[in-house]
């Protein structure tokens, strides 16, 4: 039987284990391909090949649930529950998410983006299930990396504290995106390398078997036994039956296992080994890079579209790390993306200076904000998706005290093809009502570099947020120095002004050409400052139609706090305002999304041009 033969997890259930292993490598040749073309989370794939097949050998899915955290591990699952002949669609607008769907599948039973959520989730399915006099399976399966969330403690106490029957499988591959930081992921590596407890294990079990009577007796010599080789009181004093270390990539092993705990009535934990990049020689030699990848060239690695801009991240890294050089009361947080966040560059240079925290976006903020009370300049470089954790952490602890503390958010606005977990789109709306929070969206890059080298003087909390695609304008408009609350006029025009943020600036300067067409002549204005916003240059614009653009939800966004401050000075308010509507947006390239939304500066132009011709006709 091959890949193109699964309908669904019955058509495995009789494969021999010489056929199984045919399958894995067919399943890895199909992610590798696919990838390749396509992008998406390639390492962590490969490397729950065996434990995604065992699992859906052993147990009865959709009945049982399983919930991956995450979710970046999923393609695997996807081609065993009958998706094989979409897996081509995969990221692609329309096509197959790249993580778990409800909509897409029965067997995804719950939607997974961000890391830490699996085990809460995983217990209220539990919880439902036995409130509803049910009786089937519920699996969470958590990298390592997900344990550095607090989330996940807070789940383990509690499904520990209950007892509730419950299967945890901890896939330790060393390496969540980042490598692992913290004591967790120290004592687990103490665990890997206690081989000798397997064996000892195995000893002490045969004897046992030939002397029950014994058993009572020795039951505290093979405790001690246990902790020479392997701590396991994390675990089970959390109130979870630990079983392992397993070697995740031998299918045996893990059916054996898995088999055995679906007898227990209280929760386990499976500690299973795995490698990022299983299979895939590139991969396993650089997981971090082939985590989260674009479209690449299968025989060499090597990305197919190199680029052509520095990222955002990559301007910023740079120019904070030259200002840490002259400041030593700078330092930067990662919550586990160095990498993604640019943060890598800094790294390299002053690696005392870069924080690694792990997957706690909440601690992250918090230390943060003890740092600059201790008289530290803190930067924190985050996705703004995964900045929403934070939320609290930020109104109390950061902007209460006016600490300056200072958050560079990344990937704002939308992403593309990981879709709606991970679009930027609501930072503006949960900041604009927080007293004392400054907020600024830079136009392109040289902007950018300007906006970070004056926040090291500014002493009060402050965002800066920046979009995946890079842009610089700087050939045609220059950034020389960045001004606090003054926005920038781009172009000048009697008809209408277009109030843009952030990436929304190179649009309207493509709406405006194309309006000059049909002689309509719009003024560009850089709203560079969304908080404190150039009040004195908005009472002058509002004399003309004005409408704001931004790549941001509108309710609550920078569009709404003109129409507010409209509304508070009795100004006409805009006139039209462009953003993303109450929805979750679908994955897909930008330039699809756009237009999907009726973002894109031909679609923008139309409308601007006949709402403008209707209110002539009417004047």
């Amino acid at each position: 039987m091959h890949l193109e033969d699964i309908h669904s997890p019955q058509d495995i259930k009789n494969l021999s284990y010489g056929e199984l292993e045919i399958l894995a490598k067919e399943i890895r040749k199909e992610i590798v391909d696919t990838v390749s073309k396509r992008g998406g989370h390639l390492a962590s794939n490969l490397g729950v090949v065996e434990l995604t097949m065992a699992l859906h050998r052993v147990f009865d899915t959709p009945r049982d649930k399983i919930v991956f955290d995450v979710g970046h591990q999923s393609y695997v699952h996807k081609l065993l529950t009958g998706r094989y002949n979409l897996f081509h669609t995969l990221r692609g607008f329309g096509g197959l998410s790249g993580f778990p769907k409800r909509n897409e599948s029965e067997y995804d039973v719950f939607e997974t983006g961000h890391a830490s959520t699996a085990i809460s989730a995983a217990l209220g399915l539990a919880r439902a299930r036995d409130l509803l006099g049910q009786d089937h399976h519920v699996i969470a399966v958590v990298g390592d990396g997900a344990l550095t969330g607090g989330l996940c403690y807070e789940a383990l106490n509690d499904a520990g504290n209950s007892e509730t029957r419950l299967i945890v499988i901890l896939n330790d591959n060393e390496m969540s995106i980042a490598p692992n930081v913290g004591a967790l992921s120290r004592h687990l590596t103490d665990i890997r390398i206690s081989k000798g407890w397997t064996s000892a294990k195995k000893n002490v079990k045969q004897h046992l078997e030939k002397l029950p009577k014994v058993y009572r007796i020795t039951k505290r010599a093979k405790d001690m036994i246990k902790s020479i080789f392997v701590d396991e009181g994390f675990f089970s004093a959390l109130g979870f039956h630990y079983f392992g270390p397993i070697d995740g990539h031998d299918l045996k092993s893990l059916e054996h296992t898995l088999k055995l705990v679906k007898d227990y009535d209280q929760p386990v934990v499976i500690h299973v080994l795995t490698k990022k990049g299983y299979g895939y020689d590139k991969a396993e030699e650089m997981p971090e890079a082939f985590h989260g990848t674009p479209p690449f060239y299968v025989e060499t690695g090597d990305v197919r579209k190199a680029r052509t801009l520095p990222s955002f991240g990559k301007v910023m890294a740079t120019e904070l790390t030259d200002m840490a050089k002259q400041d030593p009361r700078i330092v930067a947080i990662t919550a586990a993306m160095p990498s993604g966040t640019g943060l890598s560059i800094m790294e390299e240079t002053l690696p005392n200076r870069v924080l690694d925290v792990g997957i706690a976006e909440e601690h992250a903020v918090t230390m943060a904000a003890g740092m600059a009370t201790g008289g530290m300049k803190p930067y924190f470089a985050v996705y703004a998706s995964f900045f929403q954790r934070s939320f609290d952490q930020v109104i109390h602890d950061v902007c209460m005290q006016h600490l300056p503390v200072t958050f560079l958010l990344d990937r704002a606005g939308l992403v593309g093809e990981d879709g709606a977990t991970h679009h930027g789109v609501y930072d503006m709306a949960s900041l604009l009502p927080i007293p004392g929070m400054t907020i600024l969206a830079p136009r392109d890059l040289s902007e950018l570099r300007c906006m970070v080298r004056w926040s090291g003087t500014f002493q009060a909390p402050l965002a800066i947020r920046y979009g995946r695609q890079s842009v610089d304008l700087s050939e045609r408009y220059p950034c020389t120095k960045f001004t606090l609350g003054t926005w920038e006029q781009m172009e000048s025009g009697k008809d209408c002004v277009l109030l843009a943020v952030g990436s929304m600036v190179e649009s309207a300067l493509e709406v405006r050409d194309l309006l000059m067409k049909h002689h309509i002549e719009a003024e560009v204005i850089n709203c560079s400052t969304v908080k404190p916003m150039d009040e004195e240059l908005l009472r002058r614009l509002a004399q003309k139609p004005m409408i704001t653009m931004e790549e941001h939800v509108l309710t609550g966004g920078f569009g709404s706090a003109v129409s507010s401050f409209c509304v508070s000075e009795e100004l006409q308010g805009p006139m039209m305002s462009f953003g993303i509507p109450d929805m979750y947006v679908q994955h897909g390239r930008r330039e699809q999304l756009l237009k999907y939304l009726g973002l894109t500066p031909r679609q923008i132009a139309q409308r601007i041009r006949i709402t403008l011709e209707e209110r002539q006709k009417h004047e």
